[in-house]
């Protein structure tokens, strides 16, 4: 297996993991404050990247600009998850597929042609998957703040993942992940109000080890070898698998237009492998 399709494979275990991390988060909320959750589940990935401290010591600059807009991400989609659906949060979310190529065009990057087709097509693909046809509501606005800074966050982990050693890169910006949510819950109140709080530990683990830890190493192997458009595309499968997870565990059905658009995000992740050996591996014409 060569290096690119490695980091294929990386990058969709990490949406596979995310797909089942909306129902976790968004029940963990019923009773606890979003602050305290992020901050434990940061706390817990960073424990496990701690015997490689002394790689990190050239990686504090990139992961702290890494944890910054990784902290403001994960805060705004989950502040968002407190209004709306998790199935809206996923297609909001999603706008991130789109973002990235025109955010890397903005930068001067040109991008393949059918980097844009399949963003399209994946970004649809989500909309018929996800989207719920509710009215708008203050959790959109929120998770539409997370689109916008997890498209940087994936622009700057490409640049930062082809410098910096990738278990360096995990530590240092679950480290200032951590410190970032921390001030944010030391200035809502919510740090002095957590030993009278139940917490729901089980949600802790599986978010701070498995949805954290793993995916955030992952996401820096796999982006070292599949440039930043490409990687959005990729990472529209998280609403397919929450899908996925939701039929075996909970019993829900897809219906037509849920199968329509987990077929499209399929084909548009096929569409940007076309000349792999040419220009869509640099992401450009």
């Amino acid at each position: 297996m060569n290096a690119h399709l490695r980091g294929l494979a990386a990058l969709t275990l990490v949406t596979l993991i995310w797909g089942s991390t909306f129902v976790v988060v968004k029940g963990a909320l019923e009773d606890f404050p979003p602050s305290l959750l992020m901050l434990l589940r940061f706390a817990v990935g960073a424990v496990f990247f701690l015997p490689v401290w002394r790689r990190a010591r050239r990686a504090w600059w990139p992961g702290f600009d890494l944890g910054f807009w990784a902290a403001l991400g994960y805060a705004t989609q989950t502040i968002g998850l407190l209004y709306t659906t998790a199935g809206r949060s996923a297609f909001i979310t999603a706008l991130s597929v789109v973002l990235v190529p025109v955010f890397a065009g903005l930068l001067g990057r040109r991008v393949a042609t059918w980097i844009w087709v399949g963003a399209a097509l994946s970004f649809v693909g989500v909309g018929l998957l996800a989207y719920d046809g509710s009215p708008p509501n203050a959790g959109d606005l929120w998770t539409l703040a997370t689109a916008v800074t997890y498209a940087i966050y994936i622009l700057r982990l490409e640049h930062h993942t082809l410098r910096h050693d990738a278990l360096a890169l995990t530590l240092t910006q679950l480290v200032w992940l951590t410190v970032l949510v921390g001030g944010w819950a030391w200035v809502s109140g919510d740090l002095a109000a957590l030993g009278g709080l139940e917490v729901p530990w089980g949600a802790v683990l599986y978010l701070g080890v498995a949805a954290t830890a793993l995916t955030t190493w992952l996401m820096a192997l796999g982006q070292r070898s599949v440039p930043a458009p490409e990687a959005a595309v990729v990472y529209s499968m998280e609403p397919v698998w929450a899908a996925i997870f939701a039929y075996f565990v909970l019993g829900e059905v897809l219906g037509l237009r849920g199968w329509l658009g987990g077929a499209l995000i399929v084909l548009a992740i096929l569409l940007v492998q076309r000349d792999r050996g040419g220009s869509a591996a640099r992401g450009v014409e």
